[in-house]
């Protein structure tokens, strides 16, 4: 069983090296970390090569953001290193000793071998992070609760880029993320999409720090950010096979409501209504570009992703 860890890093240089020793302690070795590296300026591939000589570090050319970094590092991990599963996970995710262990655990003991296992994601003062919450599965049956109650894990829905051990068949049948959704639902829609018909769960034994600057959740006065929950929300409820025709009304009635409260709490709201008006253009103008397209231009990276992916479009 090869498990692989995938690491995108943008300009976080410092916390990357404690992320990458992070991983190098853990109480069960991995067999390949995978760093991609966004288009840094700070010397992050650099310092990641010179703190952990056995990763494969992946320069790209652009920022593609968090989702195209993970679509890119996920596809390296499977086809380069063999990888039947991969830890996912950015540069600010500090692991445990025994985060990786305890997900292991869980798989191996579980009757049903989940394709997505989450950890307890904390912040530096021990609190849950509220960024990277998973969604308990809504309507679950008794049968699922159970087998997750008999290995000390909670049945989810969806789990967050945050320390995600992922099964990589499961992502051969249903694909990498979304590289043109950018940052933001990159992970709902990812994950989401994986459990439409596999198991996932949270496993509150593996805990992992997430070194963010402040303890909030994504919808705090979100910027100009905003526009990417807009317009990937609407991708996602378009055009995405992640939810089914049952879910979307609910998931589409609690995202109008989150939309609202942002709003409400905001102190820029100009900001956020512009996010609101052109991610709503953009949402319903076009569905978001195939990997191969917003990924050209790339070199080498870009010919992995089409060869990854031509059995599956073509």
């Amino acid at each position: 069983m090869q498990v692989s860890a995938v690491v995108v890093a943008y300009n976080r240089r410092e916390l990357l090296v404690e992320a990458l020793r992070a991983l190098g302690a853990q109480t069960v070795p991995l067999d390949s970390i995978v760093v991609i590296d966004n288009a840094s300026t700070d010397g992050s591939a650099d310092a990641a090569r010179a703190a952990a000589p056995e990763a494969d570090v992946v320069i790209l050319e652009r920022n593609t953001g968090g989702a195209g970094g993970f679509a890119v590092g996920i596809e390296r991990a499977i086809s380069r290193h063999s990888a039947d599963l991969v830890w996912i996970m950015d540069d600010d995710t500090i692991p445990s000793p025994g985060a990786l262990e305890e997900l292991l655990r869980v798989r191996e003991e579980h009757p049903a071998r989940p394709v997505v296992l989450a950890s307890r994601v904390v912040w530096t003062d021990g609190t849950d992070h509220p960024m990277n919450t998973p969604r308990r599965k809504p309507f679950v049956g008794r049968a699922e609760r159970r087998a997750a109650d008999s290995v000390g894990a909670v049945a989810v829905r969806s789990a967050s880029f945050v320390s995600s051990l992922v099964d990589t068949g499961a992502i051969r049948q249903s694909g990498l993320p979304i590289a043109e959704y950018f940052i933001w639902n990159d992970d709902f829609e990812f994950t989401a999409r994986l459990l439409r018909a596999g198991r996932g769960v949270y496993c509150p034994g593996s805990v992992v720090t997430h070194k963010t600057r402040i303890l909030a959740s994504t919808d705090v006065d979100p910027g100009s950010r905003f526009y990417y929950e807009v317009r990937n929300k609407i991708w996602l409820f378009r055009h995405s096979r992640a939810l089914s025709p049952v879910e979307k009304p609910l998931y589409i009635g609690v995202s109008i409501v989150r939309w609202a409260k942002t709003l409400l709490r905001s102190a820029d709201r100009a900001t956020l209504l512009s996010g609101l008006r052109n991610g709503t253009r953009d949402g319903f103008a076009r569905p978001p570009s195939s990997n191969s397209a917003f990924l050209s231009g790339l070199g080498p990276v870009s010919e992995a992703i089409a060869r990854f992916e031509s059995p599956r479009t073509g």
